[in-house]
């Protein structure tokens, strides 16, 4: 038995002239739970799309639960659960239908009606799909990805549209799920997300991976120094900070208002920073000293343009 749920090797897909997945390696054992990271266009959509046998790929190998997903679609499909963004469901269906639907395609199905209790949709099982709030529709669509008792479930951005008790009912989900032996690969933009569950983390950019590991080991390999971190009035001139702190600083204003302070942290540099934000008639505010997290290493690897 092949011991990784998915295996890719020298994968490529391309779109006409579009390279959208260029060499990509990619390994994730059975049982674990793998966050695929990556911004808009990266190739994470299509390298799922790929592992889920909806497309094929022009080079490479792909074996999911040791199975080529192009040629043993079939053989596979019982065996994995798929979450796609955005629902995909018939508008006029309802909740409760959709799930009994497709518990009747598997061999073991969870009890339907207690899944839509766990996920809080035991009151909207007549509601029609198009009438569930998006949070509501994208639980539904995890009910209906997990209800087969897949061995391997692929998940499309499981939380978006969540208010903040749904999304961390899901992570308690999957959580469960991983711990009873389910394989997780999911997709988000949430790096709290990815944090909070994710045992692996792969970030691709260009259609290639630029970094793997544990989120702590990815956070820690690419922290040079510690951070101090504070929120003050936006726009303050930071040059000007810089020229205050001992030379080899770098001062950042990586959102309206948030500014991070790179360079080995004293007591002497934090004297330094809120007496020159007092010099400034400033406030600063909600200091913390710490490495980077997981989105400032995301933003370092994969740049800080806006993605269409």
């Amino acid at each position: 038995m092949n011991a990784a749920a998915v295996e890719i090797t020298g994968l490529v897909k391309r779109f006409g002239t579009v390279t959208a997945v260029a060499d990509l390696d990619l390994t994730m054992q059975r049982g674990g739970l793998l966050a695929l990271l990556g911004p808009n266009g990266a190739g994470k959509t299509t390298t799922v799309e790929i592992c889920e046998g909806f497309l094929r790929p022009d080079a490479g190998s792909v074996r999911v639960l040791g199975l080529d997903p192009a040629r043993d679609g079939a053989a596979l499909r019982s065996r994995i659960g798929v979450m796609p963004q955005g629902g995909g469901a018939y508008p006029g269906v309802r909740a409760g239908e959709m799930l009994d639907l497709v518990a009747a395609c598997a061999a073991r199905p969870l009890d339907p009606a207690w899944l839509l209790d766990v996920l809080g949709l035991a009151e909207v099982r007549r509601t029609p799909f198009k009438r569930l709030s998006g949070g509501q529709q994208q639980r539904l669509s995890l009910a209906c990805a997990i209800v087969g008792r897949p061995e391997l479930v692929f998940l499309d951005e499981p939380t978006a549209g969540m208010d903040p008790q749904a999304r961390r009912l899901v992570w308690e989900l999957l959580t469960g799920l991983r711990d009873d032996g389910v394989s997780v690969l999911l997709t988000t933009h949430l790096m709290e997300e990815a944090e909070a569950l994710a045992e692996d983390v792969v970030i691709v950019d260009g259609g290639r991976v630029v970094a793997s590991g544990a989120p702590d080991t990815l956070t820690a390999e690419h922290a040079e120094d510690a951070q101090l971190r504070f929120r003050a009035r936006p726009g303050l001139d930071t040059e000007l900070l810089v020229a205050a702190l001992p030379e080899g600083y770098l001062v950042r204003e990586s959102a309206p208002g948030a500014y991070r302070v790179c360079g080995a942290v004293d007591p002497q540099v934090i004297s330094t920073v809120t007496a020159w934000c007092a010099q400034q008639g400033v406030l600063a505010e909600e200091l913390h000293v710490g490495r980077r997290d997981l989105e400032e290493v995301f933003l370092e690897l994969t740049g800080r343009e806006l993605r269409t």
